[in-house]
Formats: structure tokens, sequence, C-alpha cells
């Protein structure tokens, strides 16, 4: 289903384009986009680090706006997975509903013909404490706290590979969390063995270094 024309959805009161009982159905329905959380320019670099992985990993999934960002460059054969606990100790907004949005991201990832997702709804550090696998893309994107963000980075960062990339949203000029962990590990001399490959508007992405 095609979603309704922007001039059509402005005009929709904010009670019912905010409403946690319409908004999740007209979502599902594929009627209205998820709300975007990244610039144009930012989403543009999110393709440019996706393209050619063979892993992701995106922490804090939302509405699914960089999801799909992500779907739309992985190669087909790639794999996605997202971590989102859906509610559980949320207290920004209005909380995502998971149904909505992992029919809105499954239904995209169909269509294309991949990447492979994998659901994770619960935090972070409950689904890093059974992984094993390696990755070469992980995108922070979750609890922007300045605890949470560098713990995202401590217990993700591990897994990946040489070549791979770990990109931070709201880590320039964004919020005050993830803006601090950033300038700790890559101001001044820097986290060894990484290196800051890209930056655009807030996002920072920093790429782990070949072994010599």
């Amino acid at each position: 289903m095609m979603a309704l024309p922007k001039a059509l959805r402005r005009r929709a009161p904010d009670a019912w384009r905010n409403s946690a009982r319409l908004r999740p159905i007209a979502l599902r329905a594929g009627l209205v986009p998820p709300r975007t959380m990244h610039s144009p320019s930012e989403s543009a670099l999110l393709r440019e680090l996706a393209s050619g992985r063979r892993h992701a990993l995106e922490i804090g999934v939302y509405e699914g706006s960089s999801a799909l960002v992500l779907i739309d460059a992985l190669p087909q054969g790639a794999r996605l997975d997202l971590v989102e606990p859906f509610g559980a100790g949320m207290d920004w907004w209005q909380p995502a509903d998971e149904r909505a949005v992992r029919a809105l991201v499954s239904r995209a990832a169909r269509r294309r013909g991949g990447p492979a997702l994998r659901w994770h709804v619960t935090t972070s550090e409950e689904a890093a404490r059974e992984w094993s696998e390696p990755l070469d893309l992980v995108f922070i994107d979750g609890d922007h706290s300045e605890p949470a963000c560098r713990l995202d980075w401590r217990l993700w960062s591990r897994f990946v590979e040489p070549g791979g990339v770990v990109a931070f949203h709201d880590a320039r000029g964004g919020d005050p969390g993830p803006t601090a962990v950033v300038e700790e590990l890559f101001g001044g001399d820097g986290t060894p063995g990484w290196r800051i490959a890209a930056q655009q508007e807030t996002i920072v992405a920093v790429e782990r270094l070949e072994i010599r």
C-alpha cells in the first residue's frame, strides 16, 4: 500500500498523528512512513557505510527509518540484526509499536529480497550477553545517555572485524552523551586500533584497523 500524500498527512490533527492506537495501524499498513530520525546527508552516509557489508547490527530501531536505509544499502545476501526493547525503559516521546515496526521493516526486506533480518527485542546489554559472531557494521543509536553509549561501545566494538565500522549517532553537535563518549575515545590520541573514518552532521563513523 502506498503512503498517503504528505500534504494530506499534514492536515491530520496531531491527536491522530500521535495516537497510540491509530499511528501503529497506519504505520503497519504503510499509510504513513516512520518518523525520520536522521537528515538526508546522514542517511546517505549510512548507505555508504552499509554498502558491501556482510553482517550489520543496529542498536535502537524506534520506528525503523534507519533500518529501512540499511536494508536498501546492504547486499541481499547480508544479515541485519536489530536491537530494540520496544518500550522497556523508554521515556522519550512515545514508545514505538513492536508489531507495526516489525511489519514495516520486514516488508521492506521481503520486497527487496534481503538482507536477512534477526530481531532482538531486548536491551543492548542483554543482546550482547550471548553474542559471539563477527560484525562489520554496528550503528549505535539507542539510549543516548553517556553511560549507555559507552557501554554499547564496550560491548559491541570487540566483535567488529578489521575493516569494519562502528557509527555513532548524535555524536557531533547532537546529544551530550554520545558526543562525550566519542570525544573521550577519539579526541586527543584516539583509541589504539581504531580511526575516525567518516563524519556527517551528527554521525561519526570509526573503523577498526587491519592487524599487521
